[in-house]
C-alpha cells in the first residue's frame, strides 16, 4: 500500500525554491494546492507539481523546522532523477538563485558563471564602488 512521504529540507524561501523547480524544467503551481497519490489520496501543498505520470510532487511549509518539506508518494515517483538526486539538484538551483539574488541586493553584477563537468558551478561577481 502507497502512502505520501515527508522528506526534510534546508529550503525556507519560497521564491527561489519556485524558481528553482522552474529551472529544472518543472511547472510549479503557487497556493493551496492538491498533491495526488496513490489510488486518489491527496494532501494538500503551498507549491505543488503536477506529474502527467506518477504522483505529484508538493513542497509545504513547516512551522516546526521553518523550512519547506517535499511531499510526495514515493512509491509512485516516476522521475528521470532519484528522490535523493532530485533534491540535491534542486537543492543546488535553489542556493544559486539565493545568491544570485542576495548579490543583485548588494549591488554585484555576475561576471562569470561556469558550470563545471563535475556538476558543481562557480560564480564571478563583481561590483563598482563609487
Amino acid at each position: 500500500m502507497s502512502h505520501f512521504s515527508t522528506v526534510k529540507t534546508q529550503l525556507r524561501k519560497k521564491e527561489p525554491l519556485f524558481q528553482a523547480l522552474c529551472d529544472l524544467g518543472y511547472v510549479p503551481q503557487e497556493g493551496e494546492h492538491v498533491v495526488r497519490g496513490f489510488r486518489g489520496q491527496t494532501i494538500k501543498a503551498e507549491l505543488a507539481v503536477t506529474m502527467p505520470k506518477g504522483g505529484d510532487i508538493g513542497f509545504r511549509w513547516n512551522q516546526k523546522t521553518n523550512s519547506y518539506e517535499l511531499v510526495t508518494d514515493l512509491d509512485l515517483w516516476d522521475q528521470p532523477l532519484p528522490v535523493e538526486r532530485f533534491l540535491a539538484k534542486l537543492t543546488q538551483r535553489y542556493a544559486l538563485n539565493t545568491v544570485l539574488s542576495e548579490t543583485a541586493k548588494e549591488g554585484f553584477q555576475i561576471s562569470e558563471q561556469k558550470n563545471n563537468v563535475d556538476g558543481s558551478i562557480e560564480l564571478v561577481v563583481t561590483r563598482w564602488d563609487n
